[in-house]
Parts: C-alpha cells; sequence; structure tokens
C-alpha cells in the first residue's frame, strides 16, 4: 500500500492519500486536547497505544457485525481505513453520570442511568459542538431520517458490545463518542475507539484509565493508556 499526500490533519490523526482510491491510512499523533483544542499537550507514545487499542476494538466489533472503516493495522501509528464522507454528528452514549451530564443536569458523577442516553452533538469545534436532536439534524441536511436511524441502531449495538468486551477486561465502560462515515452510500462507524473517545474506570477502584485523566489534571496519563493497552492486547 503506497502512501501519499496529505488529506487532513485533525487534533489526533492525521490521514494520507494511498494508490487506491477508496482507502486512506490513518496515523495517530501524540497529540493531547481537551475543551475543543482550549487545552494542549503531548502524551508520549499515546499515538501508539491509541492504534494499537482501536486496532482491536475494531475487529471485534466487525467480527460480531458492526460495519466500520477499518481494513488492517499497518505499523505502530497507522491503521488501513476505508474513505468515508464524514457525517458531521458526534454521536455520544452515556450508561453512567460523568463529565458534561453532570455539569449541565446536576447529577451526581458515577450514578448508574436507569438506561442509557444517546446524545448527537454538532461535529464543529468553532460553534463547540453543540448538542442537536434528530430534527436539527434533518433540516440541515447533515443526514436522512433512514440514517439517523442507521446511525442509532449501530451505536446501540456498539454499546451492548462494548460494555460486554471491556467488563471481561474489568473495565467499566461510562461513556463514548462515536463518529459515522458514508461509505459507498452506507453508513459505517469510523474515527477511532480509544481512552480518548471512551470514559474508562476500573472495576472495583473507580481508577480512571481514559482521556480524563488529561482534562483534570489527575497525572499518570500515559500509564492510564497504557493499562487498557495490556488488557485489550494482553500485552
Amino acid at each position: 500500500m503506497e502512501k501519499r499526500e496529505k488529506l487532513y490533519e485533525g487534533k489526533a490523526k492525521i490521514l494520507y492519500a494511498t494508490d487506491d482510491k477508496d482507502q486512506v491510512i490513518q496515523y495517530f499523533k501524540d497529540d493531547a486536547t481537551a475543551g475543543n483544542g482550549k487545552k494542549k499537550g503531548t502524551v508520549e507514545e499515546k499515538g501508539i497505544m491509541n492504534n494499537g487499542i482501536s486496532a482491536k476494538v475494531f475487529e471485534y466489533l466487525q467480527a460480531n457485525g458492526v460495519p466500520t472503516h477499518f481494513v488492517s493495522k499497518l505499523s505502530d501509528r497507522e491503521m488501513l481505513v476505508k474513505k468515508v464522507e464524514i457525517v458531521k454528528v458526534e454521536v455520544i452514549i452515556r450508561n453512567r453520570a460523568a463529565g458534561s451530564l453532570c455539569r449541565n443536569y446536576g447529577v451526581e458523577e458515577g450514578k448508574t442511568l436507569s438506561c442509557p442516553i444517546l446524545e448527537f452533538c454538532y461535529k464543529e469545534d468553532k460553534y463547540n459542538d453543540p448538542l442537536m436532536n434528530e430534527y436539527h439534524i434533518k433540516a440541515l441536511g447533515i443526514a436522512t431520517e433512514k440514517e439517523i436511524e442507521k446511525i442509532k441502531e449501530i451505536t446501540f449495538k456498539v454499546n451492548e458490545l462494548m460494555k460486554k468486551f471491556f467488563l471481561a477486561l474489568k473495565i467499566e465502560l461510562i461513556d463514548f463518542k462515536l463518529e459515522f462515515g458514508r461509505y459507498k452510500g452506507e453508513i459505517i462507524l469510523a474515527d477511532e475507539m480509544s481512552p480518548d473517545t471512551c470514559r474508562l474506570w476500573e472495576v472495583g477502584t473507580g481508577v480512571r484509565l481514559d482521556k480524563d485523566r488529561f482534562r483534570n489534571d489527575l497525572g499518570n496519563i500515559k500509564e492510564g493508556y497504557q493499562e487498557v493497552l495490556k488488557r485489550v492486547t494482553g500485552k
């Protein structure tokens, strides 16, 4: 697979063209951001760890019938993925209260919710990724009703699969963010599945093993990610 020109650079990843028009290389950086880029830093080997975790999770999800953009892991920092048109919606699932749910609704952190909460946010940093509903998405032409239903169906399936996956590793999936893309007319899961996009608490201790270590200045950021990598890959 020949790596060609840079197509896009985001906060945590870079996309490169390949000699196949339907596939791109996703490169994971060590850059860390929070608050829509207001807080910035670097976590040594974060890109390597997130690539390794994401690859394993995507493999697991695909083996259980979830359509994703993942093709293969190419190197420590690179994975080959399908070239998608990203849907400008971030989809969040919350199983327990944390983060903005606590800030916005006064819910006690860690409270187990009676059912998962699904949230949509407009994927646009300059507007601070505001919450939106299905009517916004349809009215603004971001996705069709059929696409929204597909996104919801995949999201709830991913939640059930990932809760089971992490619980077997003695990790609780508190909440997570998903992104989706269009590939040859179909909605598929894209982006990454890592401690950057998932809140992960150790079962029994409640130790945070995710990006909150960076967001909230808890220290030992690399160690948290390393622990997730070790449990996910067995290495």
